[in-house]
Parts: C-alpha cells; structure tokens; sequence
C-alpha cells in the first residue's frame, strides 16, 4: 500500500509490515547505469539496441526476483534484515550488472574489435 507520508510503497505480509519499497528500488537507476556503459563501448547499432533492450528486461525481471527474495528473508529472518539489504541483495543486482558489461565488452564492443 502506499505509504502516507512519503514516496514509497508499504511492504506488508499478513498484516506485518516488513519493509518500505522506495524509487532507489526499482531498478530504474541500475538500468541507466548499464545503458550508459553499454553506449559508452558501442558495438553495431543493432547489437547495441538489442543487447540494451534485453538486458534492460532482465535487469529488471532479476529486481523484481530480488525483491520478492528479500521480502522472503525479511520475513522469514527478521534478525536479518541489514545484512540481506546492504550485502547480499545488491550483490545480486550489481553482480548482474558486471557480468552483463564482461560479456558486452567481450563479445560486441567496437573495443574488443580493435584488439583483434
């Protein structure tokens, strides 16, 4: 629900408020960030939409999955909660976004065209 007061989203679980959703959350700032390098090491224009298209889709698929993983471990290991949040959870975000960059820089980046 939202909340009252400010700009977010209330996360509630059977009636246990576990935890606010803000605008950081969805994903949006981690898919501009990879857009950006993306462009940044441009391959062909096609390869270049494509593989932005795609791997902005499953940036955010994996944020959703994310987030519903860490409303399940805030749930279920209140205890938790800070280490999930702050440690586990944007490893998994950020490290999709590396590996998405590796494999662009490797595959289909003018860059690795002109080391062959």
């Amino acid at each position: 629900m939202p909340h009252p007061n400010e700009p977010s989203i209330k996360l509630i679980v059977n009636g246990q408020y576990l935890a606010r959703v803000i605008e950081g959350c969805n994903s949006i700032s981690v898919i501009i960030l990879f857009v950006s390098f993306v462009i940044a090491f441009s391959g062909q224009l096609k390869d270049t939409v494509l593989f932005v298209l795609s791997g902005g889709v499953l940036l955010y698929v994996v944020n959703l999955l994310r987030i519903v993983m860490l409303s399940i471990g805030i749930y279920h290991f209140p205890d938790k909660s800070g280490f999930l949040h702050t440690v586990i959870f944007p490893g998994i975000i950020y490290g999709m976004v590396f590996l998405l960059w590796m494999f662009w820089v490797n595959r289909f980046s003018k860059l690795n065209k002109k080391n062959e």
